[in-house]
């Protein structure tokens, strides 16, 4: 099958970098564009962004899309998030793309950002699809007359969250009991906090928390900002426990972490929702609780069977190669709607 020429509107790092590296890997050739740049390198254009809209700056955006674009032709515009693109600026790049879809891991028809994703809801009659992760997301974007809607999972990535060769040094460096690896949100502070009252050794790593009510007690468990890479592949890889936690706000049911914890051969200890039972078989590939009570007997009960654990852990990573949730998968299944040609 031929290989597409696809154009790539997003971050160029984190998960966006591995959704564009995954469409190279496929056999397509991928021109990568970051808008962000094209504004003013202030804040405050990230908190407009937020508390107004992206669509403030479609002037500017236009103008640098049109002068970008010049003479060029693709075969796919794929919008990653889309918090900046309003339908003037999908009417732009039809001129010089055959489809244009977006996709987007936030909750853009949710309640917490509805300002961030002003542009996306005014856009979303605009793009040839859309790819979402919530059920809720695909009724309410056709609400908002969207053309065509797609359900997907949230994805690792092939080569990103591949498991990596740990030596006594990485070990040394990166080994911990149960880790929480994630930003500060109002709700983790009680719940991590309530684990170390019961007497979990819980480590924390990520942004944020020195503004958590509770950090004079969280201080001494946090381990250090956020991290990526390799280093972020080796503090997963080196824990005994990988705690995830849902984002309330976006009404999540799984997340990212849902599949790169188990994707590096962590051992995945969850909140117990439908679509965490959905991807893994509670008790033998993953650990699924309803509160900080039984979580917090959870990661006692195997934090004493070391072995059970790395059981666990190792079955939760087979299941998820078996489970076919990598960024490939993914983007294959996007194309695939859009009855477009990819690699086997």
């Amino acid at each position: 099958m031929s290989p597409l020429r696809i154009l790539y509107l997003g971050t160029i790092s984190g998960t966006c970098l591995d959704r564009a590296n995954a469409y190279r890997r496929l056999g397509h050739e991928v021109i990568h564009w970051d808008m962000r740049p094209w504004l003013p390198r202030t804040g405050w254009v990230d908190r407009v962004t937020w508390r107004i809209g992206g669509h403030v700056f479609a002037p500017w955006l236009v103008r640098r899309m049109k002068a970008e674009l010049a003479d060029q032709q693709f075969d796919l515009c794929h919008v990653d998030n889309g918090e900046w693109v309003t339908p003037a600026i999908i009417a732009v790049l039809k001129k010089h793309c055959r489809h244009v879809i977006n996709y987007n891991i936030d909750d853009p028809t949710g309640p917490r950002d509805r300002r961030r994703f002003s542009a996306y809801r005014m856009s979303a009659s605009h793009y040839d699809l859309l790819a979402v992760v919530r059920q809720e997301n695909v009724a309410e974007c056709k609400a908002l007359d969207a053309r065509r809607v797609t359900r997907v999972w949230r994805s690792a990535d092939e080569q990103a969250h591949a498991p990596r060769p740990i030596t006594p040094g990485i070990a040394a460096q990166w080994q911990s009991k149960a880790l929480f690896l994630g930003t500060w949100m109002p709700e983790r502070g009680p719940f991590l906090l309530a684990l170390i009252q019961r007497g979990v050794p819980v480590s924390i790593r990520g942004a944020n928390w020195h503004k958590a009510p509770e950090w004079h007690q969280l201080q001494p468990h946090w381990k250090g900002g956020a991290i990526g890479g390799h280093d972020y592949a080796h503090a997963i890889q080196c824990a005994s426990i990988n705690i995830g936690m849902l984002s309330k706000g976006n009404r999540d049911l799984h997340t990212t972490r849902s599949l790169e914890i188990p994707a590096l051969g962590g051992l995945f200890c969850a909140e117990r929702t439908p679509e965490h039972s959905h991807l893994y078989q509670e008790g033998v590939e993953a650990i699924f609780w309803r509160d900080a009570q039984e979580c917090a007997d959870q990661c006692l009960a195997l934090l004493a069977q070391p072995d059970k654990a790395a059981a666990i852990a190792a079955a939760g990573h087979r299941r998820f190669l078996a489970n076919r949730h990598g960024n490939e998968d993914i983007l294959r299944a996007v194309l695939r709607e859009m009855a477009l040609s990819t690699t086997p």
